[in-house]
């Protein structure tokens, strides 16, 4: 939104988050990022107020949804709103400027945005450089796994490979009672066989110990509760028994402060998984793709992306004893990955 407002002309409002999604988190915008260094950082390129001037509180608003992946003419067309109105509510910001064909002065700003202005509040980056010091402490270097296989995440993509008939049924009613979900009937085959699917914890060991990661490998789980608990996470934990959660890897009191706040504890996973020796996304959420593109700006740093669909048709041949994890197996799943 910071380029969309410099390409309009307008001043931008410090957002405001959604508090109404599933995880139903109160986090503010300055809860979460340092609000007054965004300010400053982007001082010279657009003009940012933490909110709107009492004096443009009562006009009347356009309330707009930019359509996603949008070039520079359309935003020059939405100038045309200033004619009529002061104040233009976007009523969500995710993805709305194409990635594609902008002025190279517009790229520059969205990676100054992204990369130098949003920084993390004081309580959050300080935490998360305790944590990854003391993750160097244990081991010197460490995978950060993002293992995206929550409940949430499982309900929204109808994956249920692998759960039990109650658990599919749970989030079955998950997804038809959440309102903002649009597709409600999901055919979970066809999502695992086309690799839309998160792998399961089970297949990241498999896909881990095939590329040839010890059993001694530090691995970080950067994630929220994982659905079925321990019983799900076992045949990931009997691979690579030197899991690390950010539960056990801060105290109590440290971790107190960002209870019942999805959002902050996840911005700890974030500082933790950027400054990983590997990250390895078990998906490819907004989250996976964002850490994968600020490990790239920072430059070489191995990020390596899990290929779903070709390792559903090698795990279906594990099941079915077609194949053995071994050194022909492992071999397999190199070659599938040599560019990834």
């Amino acid at each position: 939104m910071v380029a969309v407002a410099r390409i309009m002309n307008a001043t931008l409002v410090i957002p405001q988050l959604d508090k109404r999604s599933f995880w139903k988190d109160s986090s503010t915008f300055s809860d979460i990022f340092d609000e007054l260094h965004f300010i400053e950082s982007l001082e010279r390129d657009i003009r940012i107020v933490k909110e709107l001037p009492k004096n443009l509180e009562t006009v009347a608003r356009a309330r707009k949804h930019f359509t996603s992946w949008s070039g520079v003419g359309y935003y020059e067309e939405m100038k045309q709103l200033w004619k009529e109105y002061q104040v233009i509510h976007v009523a969500k910001s995710d993805s709305r400027l194409a990635n594609n064909n902008l002025p190279l002065d517009i790229q520059r700003l969205r990676c100054r945005a992204l990369y130098h202005a949003l920084r993390f509040s004081p309580p959050i980056e300080s935490l998360g450089k305790k944590l990854v010091e003391r993750l160097r402490t244990r081991g010197g270097r460490y995978i950060a796994l993002h293992l995206r296989y929550e409940k949430d995440m499982l309900s929204f993509t109808g994956c249920t490979y692998g759960l039990t008939d109650a658990e599919s049924e749970e989030l079955r009613i998950m997804r038809e009672t959440t309102n903002h979900w649009k597709v409600k009937e999901i055919n979970s085959t066809e999502q695992r066989i086309g690799g839309f699917c998160p792998l399961t914890p089970r297949e990241v060991g498999i896909f881990l110990r095939a590329l040839g990661y010890p059993p001694s490998t530090l691995i970080y789980i950067a994630a929220g509760e994982i659905y079925g608990g321990d019983t799900r996470l076992s045949e990931l934990m009997s691979r690579f028994p030197n899991l690390v959660f950010k539960e056990t890897l801060a105290t109590k009191e440290e971790l107190e402060a960002f209870t019942s706040h999805a959002s902050q504890t996840a911005a700890l996973d974030y500082i933790i998984s950027v400054e990983s020796d590997v990250f390895v996304p078990s998906h490819s959420g907004n989250m996976a793709r964002t850490v994968k593109g600020h490990r790239r700006y920072l430059g070489h740093r191995k990020t390596i992306t899990p290929d779903r669909k070709g390792l559903v048709k090698v795990f279906d041949k594990m099941e079915t004893e077609q194949l053995k994890e071994g050194s022909s197996f492992s071999l397999l799943v190199r070659q599938m990955h040599e560019n990834s």
